[in-house]
């Protein structure tokens, strides 16, 4: 007679080490002086995913006329924004550091990268090579998955990884702008004004990309047409940038209970004579003040932390644009800087299942 084997149950023990968590944005100079601007100029633009054209090309256009014209006009703005703790992207970074440390607890390494500049990602991810990490976990601070901004830090990450001899589990985050906490931090932003005084017009502006970086994209060659494609979000335009920023959109305005007919979504900060993603936020601006418009209420879902972009063009030169073309209030929503929400955001980000 057989003698039936009893199967013993093995506990499940947690692995040994501890994860890291490497929280990257896309950087800032060292100072705000022309030296250091043209550096970081020249380590942004030259980077294939920003400026997606022939090396030799990029080389001779960013080296030879971007960062030579560019840098003294760019640290006048980096000046303006600047504090005594030095950069606010870089300030804010620091603080959701220390904070989602804290939030993490012994379990969790959190290091800050910056994808151009300092710190570097490949100065945080040499740190968590010392460590004996079970898994890395990189979320790049770009709500909208983009080639140019989270593509970008996982070509990096992997470049550098790829030289190692152990490479340990990394999960990536690839965007997080459906994330119902990231959402909510816009909202309570956004009501804090709402609940204040009354707009005519909402206005989501969001950083633009050329329109050749969305059409490659479309690896299909069927489905992008730059136009109503973008209306929905779905498996085939998932990773397009234009429709994840209408999607964006989309969910603020149902949770802030904006009527249709008074927001608009648009596209900011263009370079160059090729075409940018549309509408173009510096075209609707003057559009809305001629149809009678006055009071706007601008948010900037793109970022997570104010910077040159948020606070000094939305901020300061579309409100001066408004006004010079009839508009009479303009208001800048901040981004979620360290508010415990977006800490909250990235704890879950940090521990949702792989």
């Amino acid at each position: 007679m057989e003698v039936p084997v009893l199967q013993q149950s093995i506990p499940v023990q947690k692995q040994p080490g501890k994860t890291g968590v490497l929280i990257v944005n896309l950087g800032t100079p060292d100072s705000p002086s022309v030296p250091d601007v043209r550096k970081y100029l020249r380590e942004f633009l030259m980077d294939g995913r920003v400026i997606d054209i022939p090396v030799v090309s990029r080389t001779f256009l960013v080296n030879g006329i971007i960062a030579p014209f560019r840098a003294p006009k760019s640290a006048k703005v980096y000046r303006e924004v600047w504090t005594t703790n030095g950069s606010p992207l870089k300030y804010y970074g620091e603080i959701v550091e220390r904070e989602l440390q804290k939030a993490l607890g012994d379990d969790y390494v959190v290091k800050l990268a910056m994808r151009y500049q300092n710190p570097s990602i490949d100065a945080g991810l040499s740190a968590f090579q010392q460590l004996g990490l079970t898994e890395i976990i990189v979320i790049p601070f770009f709500p909208q998955y983009a080639s140019a901004s989270t593509g970008s830090v996982y070509e990096k990450v992997m470049e550098i990884v790829g030289q190692w001899q152990v490479i340990p589990q990394i999960r990536f985050t690839n965007r997080f702008s459906d994330h119902p906490k990231f959402i909510e931090g816009f909202v309570r932003l956004g009501r804090k004004y709402l609940e204040r005084e009354e707009y005519d017009h909402i206005l989501f502006s969001y950083h633009g990309l050329p329109e050749r970086q969305i059409l490659k994209g479309d690896v299909t060659g069927k489905v992008c047409k730059l136009g109503d494609c973008c209306d929905s979000l779905h498996a085939m335009n998932q990773y397009c940038y234009r429709a994840q920023c209408f999607d964006t959109t989309r969910r603020l305005v149902r949770e802030l209970g904006i009527p249709e007919g008074k927001y608009t979504t648009s596209f900011q900060s263009r370079l160059g004579k090729n075409p940018w993603i549309q509408p173009y936020t510096d075209e609707v601006i003057p559009q809305l003040a001629q149809k009678g418009v006055k009071r706007v209420l601008a948010f900037s879902p793109a970022f997570v932390a104010d910077c040159l972009e948020t606070i000094i063009e939305v901020g300061v030169e579309y409100r001066e644009l408004f006004e010079k073309f009839g508009g009479e209030h303009w208001q800048l929503v901040e981004s979620l800087n360290d508010s415990p929400i977006w800490i909250e955001t990235l704890v879950d980000l940090v521990k949702r299942p792989a």
